[in-house]
């Protein structure tokens, strides 16, 4: 009986002791994962943030408050607070931002690095003019010239931007033929469907609509003259279904600034934010989506004024100021990361942060402004020269 009473003890210490072990280690592991750790001097677990450092391409130096802390890709553990991060690799801009590390809370920090002097390859050497962006982001219009060795050259080509699945040829083609150049006195016109699978071409009294993904010689083009007013009412509406479509989602207050302040919506490509340009004032209201954990410390403008261009993230319930006014030959389009902006004008060509923080220049020199487009990847542009 005693020898049975012994085990029976011993088993429920040792059930007991597990069980304390078990516990200690799990809220250990949960205070660990909520960014808490152990201070040796204190004896005691104290708070933090976590900052995840990522960076494109990867194998940067992190720098917190100008001291090297370690390489991306990497997860910092850093006491509540502001900080001074830089991400630096050697032949690329470097990347800078003040970031509030909150307790308990995951910080991103991802990093796109553009090469600061960028080497340069020519796409076409058939001469492009009038390039033209489809709505979505994915093809150019443009014109070439037929010359006298190869009159083949000639005509309106297309160009796709973004990367295709293997076995898909991403070479400009033609679209149609014939001396497009020599009618632009006539007052020749090309411009996408909303969807761009169709490109609508004016040549002073005729029209033609034409497959944008096939080719069409000029002996089989179709006069759609009579039907251009009809065609174009059409896209109006279908751009306006489209667009209906996408900002649904959104606040009711935040889906009437946008309809009778803004003068024009370009969404990013994963749809997570919006680029517009104000028509008039308006005020967007605090909280209008719930925010989440480790949104954007950036300064934000919520009181938007006419001719302003700012960008709003949806998921964040963030606005952020980007642009104060409107200037000739000037032109932002969104970068394939839906986290940076290509800021085209004058001489230059600048990527912003979504934020409007990190303008690096990464392009100084003679091309043909505003045309620069994102063209393939996140590590290349394409620009008329």
């Amino acid at each position: 009986m005693g020898y049975n009473w012994a085990m029976t003890r011993l088993r429920v210490l040792l059930a007991l002791l597990t069980l304390l072990v078990v516990g200690s280690l799990g809220l250990f592991l949960s205070l660990y994962a909520r960014g808490y750790r152990f201070d040796g001097q204190t004896l005691r677990f104290k708070p933090s943030g976590l900052l995840v450092v990522k960076s494109d391409p990867s194998g940067a130096q992190v720098f917190v408050n100008g001291e090297l802390s370690t390489a991306t890709d990497t997860t910092l553990s850093l006491a509540p607070g502001t900080y001074d991060v830089s991400i630096r690799k050697e032949g690329f801009h470097s990347w800078n931002k003040r970031l509030l590390i909150e307790k308990e809370v995951v910080t991103e920090a991802i990093a796109s690095l553009f090469r600061v002097a960028p080497s340069l390859s020519s796409v076409t050497f058939s001469g492009a003019v009038s390039p033209v962006l489809s709505p979505d982001g994915t093809r150019i219009a443009y014109v070439t010239a037929p010359s006298r060795e190869d009159s083949q050259k000639g005509g309106l080509w297309v160009i796709e931007t973004v990367n295709l699945p293997i076995g898909f040829a991403r070479d400009p083609r033609r679209v149609t033929d014939g001396d497009l150049i020599s009618s632009t006195s006539l007052g020749t016109v090309w411009q996408f469907s909303p969807d761009g699978r169709e490109i609508l071409v004016s040549l002073g009294a005729s029209v033609f609509l034409l497959d944008s993904s096939t080719f069409t010689p000029q002996a089989k083009r179709v006069n759609v003259a009579a039907r251009k007013e009809i065609i174009l009412a059409e896209w109006e509406e279908e751009r306006g279904t489209r667009l209906s479509s996408q900002i649904k989602i959104l606040p009711d207050e935040l889906i009437d600034v946008l309809q009778r302040k803004v003068s024009s919506i370009v969404f990013s490509p994963d749809e997570t934010k919006i680029l517009y340009t104000a028509s008039g004032s308006a005020t967007i209201r605090e909280n209008l989506i719930k925010s989440l954990p480790g949104s954007s410390s950036q300064k934000q403008e919520r009181d938007i004024k006419e001719g302003h261009t700012y960008i709003y993230d949806i998921k964040e319930d963030r606005n952020f100021l980007i642009d104060e006014g409107p200037e000739a030959a000037r032109r932002f389009s969104w970068f394939p990361t839906s986290k940076h902006l290509v800021l085209s004008e004058a001489g230059k060509i600048t990527i912003i942060d979504y934020d409007g923080t990190n303008r690096q220049l990464v392009y100084s020199g003679s091309y043909v402004s505003p045309h620069a487009y994102p063209f393939g990847s996140t590590s290349r542009l394409l620009i008329l020269t």
